[in-house]
């Protein structure tokens, strides 16, 4: 996705465990990935939506 090796990681998580400290970074992993979580379920809402409205033949439509 972001085509980053693995000395690039390792650069990132360095760079973040001194600028974070290591007591605030598992608090930051837990965040980031109950928003990433959310954000991934709000957009399969919203093509589960965009899906339906299709089947239904009311895609542009008012209801």
């Amino acid at each position: 996705m972001f085509n980053i090796g693995f000395s690039e990681a390792l650069v990132i998580c360095i760079v973040a465990l001194v600028v974070f400290g290591p007591k605030k970074l598992p608090e930051i992993g837990r965040a980031l990935g109950r928003g990433l979580r959310e954000f991934r379920k709000a957009a399969s809402d919203v093509m589960e939506g965009a899906e339906e409205d299709t089947k239904d033949g009311t895609q542009g439509k008012d209801r």
